[in-house]
């Protein structure tokens, strides 16, 4: 009888095995589908959440949606410490605010839309996505915008269907890498560590810069150094896509 049971204990602690490595392989391959180019070699679009890890280039890239209070405070720590940035921006936020949206320009960062009412696309139909970016379109191009070429879907909600609607609208779908969840506010020091404990070669990093974001431009204080100091240049979206292609330059 022991001996029946020492086999099915076993058998048990085999397939406990087994059942852990194929969930191991199976979020690794989540992972790098993640990581996938905007198109794939079979012409399948893909959202872009990393560069290519062999160029030293990194990407901040922030959120705006609401609120005129907090991307000063922002602006002013990029510039103090010469870093380039992608501002991804609702079209009806960059109507109410256009004097911030030149701003941002002048910063010599880039110009980047979250569609234009900023509401869930995975929600939506394909027709109701295209409107949604045609006035987008129409607002940045009104603002003297007429060659903003990269969306990331309002709320980063995404699937098949959202990312055929925005290639058929000539634009390139972005997402991220590296999300410290700024939005939470989950103080200081935590946004700094999981930046600077998880950031390499190639990532995009999801910030924040509408009002309700209390503690990211103090943050920015100790990242920008810290990865710089990583030998991490700060680029653009359309400089990570490119590679070494861009004439990348520390201003």
């Amino acid at each position: 009888m022991s001996f029946y049971t020492w086999k099915t204990d076993r058998i048990k602690r085999y397939s406990l095995i087994i059942i852990l490595a194929l969930f191991c392989a199976f979020m690794m391959w989540i992972g790098q589908r993640s990581q996938l180019p905007v198109f794939s070699n079979d012409g399948e679009s893909r959202a872009l959440s990393k560069g290519n890890g062999d160029q030293p280039f990194i990407a901040l890239t922030f959120n705006i949606s609401w609120g005129n209070e907090k991307v000063h405070d922002i602006l002013e720590k990029l510039k103090t410490h010469k870093a380039k940035a992608t501002f991804f921006l609702s079209g009806s936020w960059a109507e109410r605010h256009p004097d911030i949206v030149e701003d941002i320009h002048e910063g010599k960062h880039e110009i980047a839309m979250m569609g234009y009412e900023y509401e869930s696309y995975a929600k939506m139909e394909p027709e109701q996505i295209r409107k949604d970016i045609q006035k987008a379109k129409e607002a940045f191009e009104k603002l003297g915008f007429e060659d903003v070429n990269y969306l990331r879907p309002p709320h980063g909600h995404l699937n098949q269907e959202v990312l055929t609607a925005i290639e058929k609208e000539g634009l390139e779908t972005v997402q991220w890498s590296l999300n410290p969840r700024d939005w939470e506010n989950p103080g200081t020091n935590a946004i700094i560590n999981q930046i600077m404990e998880n950031s390499s070669k190639g990532d995009i990093i999801l910030l924040h810069a509408s009002d309700s974001i209390k503690q990211t431009a103090k943050a920015l204080e100790v990242i920008i150094p810290g990865l710089k100091q990583k030998d991490l240049k700060f680029v653009t979206i359309t400089e990570l896509v490119n590679g070494g292609q861009a004439k990348i330059k520390e201003e």
